[in-house]
């Protein structure tokens, strides 16, 4: 039997859902600790079957619509999950009164601002509407990362050399406001996250690898981080068996991911996966990071 841990607020929890299977993991996860979550899919992002919950389809845009749910269905809470790769045109903003004398900000945030700056203007607006944000781990803690190795295998002297290369490119990316992850390969950053996401950059990283451009005799990291800036309620990073088959394909020998402030999806799978590949996974901890930052 389930525990209901749930916060005595009195409302109902909405997920504003985004590309990736990480929303109907926090769905699920919701409903098993006796919340009723109202999912908010957003067009032209998510692609998953919400027939399990009640919800609806809406643009990214759409604050006086988002705003008529959180009225009609009592939301007092909001968890923003997934990925979002469109950011909506001028003509896709409908505010709402509240909203209206933000628009000309909000539309030079869309046009100019880096992807942490969006989810602060998103989280802004949200809570104008009189909702609170709270973060995916406050609904599933347990996916957080921890300190030192998650599976059978751990990072050896060179690779932790490559971890500190590729999270002090991480920081510095991450500083500007463009995005999360980074990989060193022999002691030399050879990727950088941008917004294509991990499992393309890893793609990038298999096809130098390919190319010769790559040494094959060295096989690197991938460190994935926080934003030095970022709000914690939104956008930590992640990996899931995806990232896995990614850093197999592009030769790596492991992951290195930000512990407490980082996701690890389907736990289970992933680790067991990475262990069949010969791949650590491995969290580091604020102390390492605390130099870099």
């Amino acid at each position: 039997m389930a525990i209901d841990s749930r916060p005595e607020t009195g409302g109902r929890l909405a997920i504003i859902a985004g590309g990736g299977m990480l929303p109907h993991h926090v769905a699920e996860a919701a409903q098993a600790i006796g919340e009723n979550p109202y999912i908010i899919a957003l067009t032209n992002e998510t692609g998953l079957d919400w027939s399990d919950f009640d919800h609806q389809f809406l643009g990214i845009g759409n604050f006086k619509a988002i705003s008529a749910v959180f009225r009609t269905e009592g939301i007092d809470r909001v968890v923003l999950s997934g990925a979002v790769r469109r950011r909506p045109e001028w003509r896709d903003i409908k505010p709402t009164f509240k909203t209206l004398a933000r628009v000309p900000g909000v539309l030079k945030t869309l046009l100019s601002g880096g992807d942490d700056a969006v989810l602060k203007m998103a989280i802004e607006l949200i809570e104008a509407s009189g909702a609170r944000v709270i973060g995916v781990q406050d609904i599933i803690p347990e996916l957080l990362a921890q300190t030192g190795p998650l599976g059978a295998i751990e990072p050896d002297r060179d690779d932790w050399k490559d971890i500190e290369v590729a999270a002090a490119a991480a920081v510095a990316l991450g500083r500007l406001d463009v995005g999360q992850g980074a990989v060193a390969v022999g002691g030399r950053v050879v990727a950088l996250e941008g917004p294509e996401g991990t499992d393309a950059m890893l793609a990038r990283v298999a096809g130098l690898r390919t190319e010769g451009r790559i040494s094959t005799r060295r096989r690197g990291v991938l460190v994935k981080l926080c934003k030095p800036q970022q709000d914690l309620r939104a956008d930590l990073p992640s990996i899931g068996t995806s990232t896995i088959e990614g850093a197999r394909a592009a030769g790596l020998a492991g992951i290195a991911i930000e512990a407490g402030r980082a996701l690890v999806l389907e736990r289970s799978a992933t680790i067991s996966q990475a262990n069949e590949a010969g791949i650590f996974v491995t969290g580091i901890d604020r102390a390492f990071l605390r130099d870099l930052r």
